[in-house]
């Protein structure tokens, strides 16, 4: 058959449809327009497509049934690259990306599929593209794409969504939550900007056993802010914003006994309170850094020590139930409630037997402490050994003295140990 024209010498074309409109939404196959055709699913010259989804494609109309020279110019407005391929989608002729326009015509026909050239026509560079293209983070601008991070509120109890890719999320609120979704839902490269400008702290947590930098949560601070990054199986915050008005944090630690070694992250908090059922000795070990401490330890203890060392010099145990502000030179922990100028008391907790309130550091069970009203007492590894009140002194234990030990009524002899002092 003979697709040129005895009058004029030209191509004979099919009814030619100037322009149409198509959205893909699953592989569609496009026929030649004519006057007998039923399918609404026609090739144009011009054809301005959107594909819903990534990974679509759009079949041209068998090439042996036009004339080699046939053509078509297709343009993808749409957010996502689609192909177009011969007949029955045998082969693919083009891929179109966002924002391009290809131009592709029949070079042979002998055969439904044929062969097709192309040219790349175009790549949305004019103004009506930038704004095609526009999407989270970018807004058009004239001929050009420009980044963009529009403001809104964010309330107690959000989960941040895909959608707040690249947007600013201020909260001014008193004090609020918020919770990032699973890393891998959002994927490796998803962020937005956040901001306090609240009264109180606003906390913002991780989707089961994911971190941000390094921990479940993140506290954010009157005035404080940073861009939150998705890694794909975490969070990391980039250009956090520590606050001048408030500059402490607050680390809260679960241990149960062995070698616990923080994370410079954790190490960053300068108040540590420690939690748990010790079931063995447990030692902390912070990085080697210049810091200021105040730690509590509040485990319950079970007979065991809680220490923490730099693994360089000294360390520091603490008893249950009691805090220490210690100073970290970056080698050693050393007590920073040494005599204060100007002070004339000092004034300790009562103690108990166990963990006497004025202590050594290599045996934290000896020492001195209040046993009861008007009492003062003396432990040494956990048992009171001596008690004196406003009445006299106990003494729990033998009695040895290389001196003569005299009263009112009596006296020991000299190197006499033991018997009855009347």
């Amino acid at each position: 058959m003979s697709y040129v024209s005895p009058f004029t010498g030209d191509v004979i074309q099919p009814t030619d449809v100037s322009f149409r409109a198509v959205t893909l939404t699953t592989n569609t196959q496009l026929n030649w327009p004519s006057n007998s055709t039923t399918n609404a699913d026609y090739a144009a010259r011009i054809m301005q497509v959107t594909a819903s989804t990534a990974g679509l494609s759009l079949f041209m109309p068998p090439a042996n049934q036009t004339s080699v020279g046939n053509d078509a110019l297709i343009r993808n407005i749409g957010a996502n690259t689609f192909t177009v391929k011969d007949y029955e989608g045998t082969n693919t002729i083009v891929s179109v990306a966002a924002g391009e326009s290809k131009y592709i015509y029949i070079t042979t026909n002998a055969n439904t599929q044929g062969t097709w050239g192309n040219i790349a026509f175009g790549t949305g560079t004019s103004s009506a593209d930038a704004a095609t293209l526009a999407g989270y983070g970018l807004i058009a601008s004239g001929a050009t794409l420009n980044q963009s991070h529009p403001s809104a509120a964010i309330t107690t109890g959000t989960t941040f969504a895909a959608t707040d890719r690249a947007q600013t999320r201020v909260f001014g609120g008193g004090s609020g939550v918020a919770t990032l979704p699973a890393a891998a839902t959002l994927g490796n490269n998803w962020f937005t900007l956040f901001k306090n400008n609240g009264t109180g702290s606003f906390t913002i947590s991780c989707t089961g056993a994911e971190l941000i930098d390094g921990n479940s949560t993140k506290t954010f601070n009157p005035t404080e802010s940073a861009f939150i990054v998705c890694t794909g199986t975490a969070y990391v915050t980039v250009g956090y914003g520590v606050s001048s008005q408030f500059t402490f944090t607050a680390l809260t630690k679960n241990v149960t006994g062995g070698s616990v070694l923080l994370t410079n992250n954790e190490a960053a908090n300068n108040i540590q309170e420690y939690v748990g059922t010790l079931i063995s000795n447990v030692t902390v070990t912070f990085p080697p850094i210049v810091n200021l401490y105040v730690i509590s330890n509040q485990v319950t203890a079970g007979g065991f020590t809680f220490t923490v060392t730099t693994g360089l010099g000294f360390s520091a145990t603490i008893p249950p139930g009691q805090q220490a502000t210690l100073i970290c030179d970056g080698v050693n922990f050393l007590n920073a409630n040494t005599t204060q100028a100007g002070a004339s008391t000092v004034s300790l907790l009562d103690g108990s037997v166990g963990t006497p309130s004025l202590n050594f550091a290599a045996e934290t069970s000896t020492g001195i402490y209040r046993p009861a009203a008007g009492e003062l007492g003396i432990s040494v590894l956990g048992t009171k050994r001596v008690g004196v009140t406003a009445t006299g002194v106990a003494v729990t234990g033998a009695v040895a003295a290389s001196g003569a030990v005299s009263g009112t009524t009596g006296t020991f002899p000299t190197g006499i140990a033991g018997g009855t002092f009347t």
